[in-house]
């Protein structure tokens, strides 16, 4: 009886920590959407101010921010999917740092329409 004590616990351990990597995997794909989006915005901003080189800069810092979207989405679905745990921390690790990419576009989108 001890052991299936012991069993279900580890069982559930897994459990917990694979729903930990999809919601990190999740809340990293919607942080890059929504950098992607504001990076977008500032890059719209540029063009109607009518300043052509911090439109580019913006648009290329806009688009670095939308790739970076992409990925992090691509990383959450593997995430969710994985059958394994390793796989799925490593897919969440991904996602996350394709968020950070994108925020860090976004800030370039941002700065070049400050500048």
């Amino acid at each position: 009886m001890m052991i299936n004590k012991a069993l279900l616990a580890l069982a559930l351990g897994f459990a917990l920590a694979a729903c930990s990597n999809e919601e990190q995997a999740a809340d990293s794909a919607v942080e890059a959407a929504d950098a992607a989006t504001a990076a977008q915005d500032a890059a719209s901003s540029a063009v109607a101010a009518g300043d052509a080189a911090a439109a580019d800069a913006a648009q290329a810092a806009a688009d670095a921010a939308a790739v970076a979207a992409d990925a992090a989405a691509t990383s959450a679905e593997s995430a969710m999917t994985s059958t394994d745990l390793g796989s799925a921390d490593s897919a969440a690790d991904a996602a996350a740092q394709s968020a950070d990419a994108a925020e860090q576009a976004q800030e370039a989108a941002e700065n070049a329409v400050e500048n």
